[in-house]
């Protein structure tokens, strides 16, 4: 990790990345951390700025090695909205040294967020999704939540802890597959920005107010075309699916590795290929920074289909329609797997 005279001293050197900020007076100067809260930020911004973007499209949000320009955004940010230390571990640092007379919204923590544990073993409960799981003072424990990035490939399948103790027992990081956190997040952002910038505070509101009839549409638009997957069984790669089967009604039999940096132990993955036989499942999901060689030995013999399923959305477009189109790019991924 590169430190904050690196980071500052390189940023001088280099512009702002395209679009971090607006050339509108009194609009604040915002950086967010990975595409789903760009997306959000971006769309409530729209038509007054856009908010620059942290951790770039397709790297691990678990780690990373800021580059200049990304490290001089935090630098001149009023505003940055992130996730949390839950899910970005390493970005605390560099928001206390770069950011540190910037308002900082974590947005895990942020009123009106449903945070949900993570789920143990390779089969998970079927009544998972049925129990209360509180609003956001329920995840607490995510503040000890470690750098996937380091974590070596063993997995010690018993305690559900990787090499480097790494619990998976707190809060899911994964909240923004809720639409109805993202619909409450952008509430949370315009108050933000209009406290930063009253004069724009109704264009702010009305744009929130756009953006989660966007949202609803597309989750009405998602949840029929999922319709006749409801009944199907399914495995995951890692358990980062949960909030998107709570939004829409689906419940995943269990995941392949305890962790999106961990690789799964030969005894895991005889485990998943149990569950797969055992329950009929119909489809096994990849994703794409991992070996598909993995979901490759998981399928062999079972009839199982697989299809790919992006969290992030990699491949997609930032910007203000960005996170309705993540929704139905997993959901096209999930409905059309065979």
């Amino acid at each position: 990790m590169r430190n904050s005279s690196v980071w500052k001293s390189g940023a001088a050197a280099l512009a702002v990345l395209a679009g971090a900020g607006g050339a509108w007076a009194g609009v604040p100067k915002v950086a967010a951390d990975i595409t789903p809260v760009h997306g959000l930020v971006a769309r409530v911004m729209q038509g007054l700025g856009a908010p620059a973007l942290v951790v770039p499209p397709g790297a691990s949000p678990h780690g990373y090695a800021m580059r200049p320009s990304e490290a001089q955004a935090l630098d001149q940010a009023d505003l940055v909205f992130w996730m949390g230390e839950a899910l970005t571990p390493w970005l605390e640092g560099p928001l206390e040294e770069l950011a540190g007379d910037a308002r900082r919204v974590e947005l895990l923590a942020a009123e009106g967020t449903e945070v949900l544990a993570f789920r143990e073993g390779a089969r998970f409960e079927a009544h998972g999704h049925d129990e209360d799981h509180g609003d956001h003072e329920d995840h607490e424990d995510h503040a000890g939540h470690e750098d996937h990035a380091d974590h070596d490939s063993r997995e010690d399948d018993g305690d559900h802890a990787d090499a480097h103790g790494h619990s998976h027992a707190g809060a899911d990081p994964h909240a923004w597959l809720l639409p109805a956190n993202a619909q409450a997040w952008l509430d949370v952002i315009a108050a933000e920005l209009a406290e930063h910038d009253p004069d724009n505070a109704a264009a702010y509101k009305a744009n929130a107010e756009a953006g989660k009839q966007e949202i609803a549409d597309a989750a009405a638009s998602i949840s029929a075309s999922l319709e006749p997957f409801r009944a199907k069984q399914f495995i995951v790669f890692h358990d980062a699916y949960q909030y998107f089967e709570r939004g829409f009604g689906l419940n995943a039999a269990g995941a392949i590795s305890l962790g999106d940096a961990v690789k799964p132990s030969p005894a895991r993955i005889a485990e998943v290929r149990g569950v797969v036989a055992d329950l009929e499942v119909s489809c096994v999901f990849s994703e794409p920074q991992f070996n598909p060689g993995v979901v490759a030995t998981v399928l062999d013999g079972t009839g199982a289909g697989t299809a790919l399923l992006d969290p992030l959305g990699a491949k997609l477009e930032p910007g203000p329609q960005f996170y309705p189109a993540l929704l139905r790019d997993i959901g096209s991924a999930i409905a059309g797997c065979e």
